[in-house]
């Protein structure tokens, strides 16, 4: 008995970092990405004598073009892995995206092929977006069918955790960067060498999804009958306004924060770097003993106080930050704070859409769910902001936007839920 236990034990440990690593390296390149915006604004879509903010809109619209690829990718990985298995999917979707990722770095700029210089970007974008959209389904479907009886909301939060780790790992590159390069130095090429960082992680992430076995609960999944698709639509459509307030604010208050600050607050690169340190740390912080408690007290409970939270605090928060007489220990609780709060609903998430599905739908169900959700809510956090602001004046934007998704999301938690999968 205890051989075999140690065995399934060790089939768990397999399971949550083959899960969570893919994730890990998807939302490194996704933070890198927001955080060096600016860069790249410059670097692709910025013709001689253009204009910066126009450059800044065009990067965020293609950043949001790769997120409109997601359902896309998963509902294509998401099939192939309801009907071949979790392992073979999620090990070609991490291929793809370790090479997409690795590729940027080495895109020649605007000033070297001209227009071409964007389209190639966007390309990259694309196929990211395609491999991004087939990985969260997957990964979540492993690390929760794998999840021992009533832990699946502490293994699922290790799937978001990893965002925490992906952005903070990005952010502390591009803030290392900063510091030992020059302005010129890391315009010029410094800014290649975190995505080129995505190459050796990508291929250590290969390594270990080619040890995975293949899930218990996929192996025993012809027992059970496909349920009616009208039941699965309304399952995606409901899980994905479940998660529309984390979607929204993750990425307002952890990943679009940095531009934000500076185009707006006048920050400088560095300034806007630690913000977004000190929020990512907050929201690393609560996700996994959140997604603890949710096996206690249910997922619900959890994330709906982190969406209410978000709808009370979020102007006040952005009103302390352009508060010049604040000090910044208190703009630094506060950005702290806002992405603890985010932590809140990204711990349960996870485990929350995977039980809304049953095994032989879930790959594609809560990873559609999610994608559709992540593509209108976060890849358009960045282009909707920025350009709101641009037009309106009315930097209290991100708060707006950060509060109205969470809104939409405290009803979509409050509507009755689909049953309970295995």
């Amino acid at each position: 008995m205890s051989a075999i236990y140690q065995e399934r034990r060790d089939d768990r440990r397999r399971a949550l970092v083959a899960g969570s690593v893919g994730n890990l390296i998807e939302w490194y390149e996704f933070g890198v990405y927001g955080y060096f915006a600016t860069v790249i604004a410059a670097r692709f879509f910025t013709p001689e004598g253009g204009s910066e903010i126009e450059g800044l809109v065009k990067t965020y619209a293609s950043f949001a073009l790769a997120f409109f690829f997601r359902p896309v990718g998963a509902a294509l990985f998401g099939r192939l892995g309801d009907r071949i298995g979790r392992r073979p999917v999620l090990v070609l979707v991490i291929a793809l995206m370790t090479v997409a990722t690795a590729l940027i770095g080495a895109l020649p700029t605007y000033a070297q092929v001209g227009a071409l210089a964007p389209w190639l970007l966007t390309f990259l974008r694309v196929l990211q977006g395609l491999s991004a959209g087939g990985e969260f389904g997957g990964a979540v479907s492993v690390m929760t069918e794998f999840a021992p009886p009533g832990r699946r909301g502490l293994y699922g939060s290790w799937q978001s955790f990893t965002v925490a780790l992906g952005l903070l790992a990005g952010a502390g590159a591009a803030a290392l960067l900063a510091t030992v390069l020059t302005p010129g130095q890391l315009s010029a090429w410094g800014w290649r060498l975190p995505f080129l960082m995505t190459l050796p992680l990508g291929l250590g992430a290969l390594w270990l999804r080619l040890r995975l076995d293949e899930t218990p609960a996929f192996r025993q999944e012809r027992e059970e009958v496909t349920p009616p698709a009208g039941e699965v639509v309304r399952a995606i459509a409901l899980g994905a306004g479940r998660i529309m307030g984390w979607a929204a604010a993750g990425y307002t208050f952890l990943v679009v924060l940095p531009s934000y600050l500076q185009s707006s607050l006048d920050a400088s690169f560095q300034q806007a770097l630690v913000a977004t340190v000190l929020a990512n740390l907050g929201f690393a912080v609560t996700i996994v003993p959140a997604g603890y408690l949710s096996d206690r007290v249910g997922r619900r409970a959890v994330m709906l106080t982190g969406a209410v939270l978000v709808v009370v605090l979020a102007v006040p928060l952005l009103d302390l930050l352009q508060d010049t007489g604040a000090s910044n220990a208190a703009k630094g609780a506060a950005v702290l704070g806002a992405g603890a709060v985010v932590g809140l609903m990204a711990g349960p998430g996870p485990a929350m859409l995977s039980e809304m599905f049953p095994t032989r739908v879930r790959y594609t169900g809560l990873g559609l769910a999610y994608a559709l959700s992540n593509a209108v809510f976060s890849g358009c956090a960045g282009l909707v902001i920025t350009e709101t602001v641009e037009r309106t004046g009315n930097v209290d934007v991100p708060a707006y936007y950060a509060a109205a998704t969470c809104a939409v999301s405290v009803l979509a938690l409050l509507a009755p839920g689909t049953r309970r999968a295995r």
